[in-house]
């Protein structure tokens, strides 16, 4: 028995269990991407915030995905102070280069610390810099008065061809209201 053991080791060693999570925390930020910035339009996802993978990895890689949108989304306040000190002119001009060199510029700097912060332990922990920018810029945003549970585990009653593993979606959990609202109706007409 496996008495005060944590985690799952899925038959691999801790690098591979680490790459294994961080693999699928990577796929399931990414799918929230618009279908023109995939190369294929046809391997863009059907539904946008969800991976379908066994119950087991679901259960180990959640509280990962939970961790890294809480570390963005508590970043996000700063980053909307930082944005709104910024000069609106073009990064070449004489105003933009006279800011860079004023006391304005050193208080943007302290503001915008817990940001760049935020955004390098995002980077150490999913090696992948489209996905760090997706966390900031959709993924986050979608959470901002949720206090946590961003995540939910659906079993699947279909079984995996091959093994029959138990599968289950992890998905991202949105605003249900707008989610009714889109939905289209089937009524007959």
């Amino acid at each position: 028995m496996r008495h005060r053991f944590a985690g799952r080791k899925f038959g691999r060693n801790p690098k591979h269990q680490r790459a294994l999570l961080r693999m699928l925390a990577v796929s399931l930020i990414l799918t929230e991407r618009d279908v023109e910035d995939y190369y294929d339009a046809k391997q863009a996802p059907k539904v946008k915030g969800r991976i379908i993978t066994t119950i087991q990895k679901a259960k180990e890689v959640r509280p990962f995905v939970e961790k890294c949108v809480t570390i963005a989304k508590n970043a996000l306040a700063a980053k909307a102070a930082a944005d709104a000190m910024v000069p609106t002119r073009d990064r070449r001009s004489a105003e933009y280069k006279e800011w860079r060199k004023s006391e304005a510029w050193q208080e943007w700097n302290k503001v915008n610390a817990p940001v760049v912060a935020a955004r390098r332990r995002l980077a150490q922990l999913l090696h992948d810099e489209t996905a760090v920018k997706l966390l900031f810029d959709v993924v986050a945003p979608m959470f901002v008065d949720r206090q946590g549970g961003y995540t939910r585990i659906l079993r699947l009653a279909k079984p995996r061809l091959g093994d029959a593993g138990t599968r289950a979606i992890l998905e991202f959990v949105k605003n249900e209201r707008k989610a009714e609202a889109v939905k289209p109706s089937f009524d007959a007409e």
